[in-house]
């Protein structure tokens, strides 16, 4: 029986290529059984308009079953519509040492940045240490960036276990969705926060101008090129067949094929491979309807599921109630 898996994913905005490389496309490969949800409540850490909050949970959700989720596959919600995590979160909250959380390199990062840092991003890790554990969570897949943090929901697992004696929880384990991180058109990390990204659903004029924009080095049309240091020829290869790859490969070697034509056949590919799936995420999101019921039900057996899990900790800490 495969692994149960837990994954989710902030609707932050446009969902872009390193999102859809780095967790949607393995997320989805992966799927049976799985846990996958819309993190809003994490989304709530930066993100202060109530409009575009919904909004983009609706098109994050529309993307997903767009793209290949099956909701009789997996369970898929919105993180908020499962009160039982914010509980245990807390209860995991009484045995996180402060000094754990402080050393999160996301919160680290903002404050050497000087940026505003609420109460909300000190206590991200501990958060999602509970949207893991709460579902029994064998595997999380998640991109590099977020590796750390499931180490930590591992340290408070055991923080949670030796405080109590008794072992509630399962102790997840990481799989990355890519082994190295999607590049941007300036060949650093593809982030939204760093404006460098390439949206999955870019329309025509948005995807040329992204694209074109992809940064090189100076090589003339004439001269031959390495495509192993090359931003245009990393994407076209996440998109590629074998063949295709090889053969865009021998031309850069070859010399007489310049970065403006690579960027052509880059644009089209992306454009080819996502064309049907944005023809349907279209057609989910005119269904608004349709689109909030999936994601309810996914949340009413996700929450029977945590309920679970949470009755175990409740336990452990003395906590059990008469009624429920």
């Amino acid at each position: 029986m495969a692994p149960r898996i837990c994954s989710g994913i902030q609707p932050s905005g446009a969902l872009h290529l390193g999102n859809y490389f780095g967790g949607i496309r393995p997320q989805i490969e992966h799927q049976d059984g799985a846990f996958l949800f819309v993190a809003d409540y994490h989304a709530l850490t930066t993100a202060r308009d109530a409009h575009a909050i919904d909004h983009h949970r609706l098109d994050v959700a529309a993307t997903y079953l767009a793209l290949g989720l099956d909701p009789t596959r997996a369970t898929f919600f919105l993180q908020s519509d499962v009160p039982e995590v914010t509980e245990l979160a807390w209860i995991l909250a009484t045995v996180t040492p402060m000094g754990l959380l402080e050393r999160a390199v996301t919160y680290k990062d903002r404050v050497a940045r000087s940026l505003p840092t609420t109460a909300a991003v000190f206590f991200y890790p501990a958060l999602m240490a509970a949207d893991i554990l709460a579902y029994r969570s064998e595997v999380v897949l998640v991109g590099s960036d977020q590796v750390q943090h499931v180490e930590i929901c591992r340290d408070i697992a055991a923080s949670f276990h030796a405080a109590h004696h008794k072992d509630v929880f399962t102790m997840p384990r990481v799989e990355l969705g890519v082994p190295v991180p999607v590049p941007g058109i300036d060949g650093a990390k593809m982030s939204k926060s760093y404006g460098n990204h390439i949206p999955i659903f870019a329309s025509g004029h948005e995807l040329e101008t992204k694209v074109m924009a992809i940064r090189t080095d100076s090589k003339t049309v004439d001269e031959p090129k390495n495509p192993e240091e090359d931003t245009v020829f990393a994407l076209y290869s996440l998109f590629a067949s074998k063949a295709d790859r090889d053969e865009m490969a021998r031309r850069y070697l070859a010399g007489g094929y310049g970065y403006g034509e690579a960027k052509r056949a880059l644009a089209q590919l992306i454009r080819d491979h996502f064309a049907a799936a944005r023809a349907r995420r279209d057609e989910w999101l005119s269904n608004e309807k349709d689109l909030r019921e999936i994601l309810h039900e996914g949340g009413r057996r996700a929450r029977a599921v945590a309920r679970q899990t949470l009755d175990g900790a409740r336990s452990a800490c003395g906590l059990t109630k008469e009624t429920r």
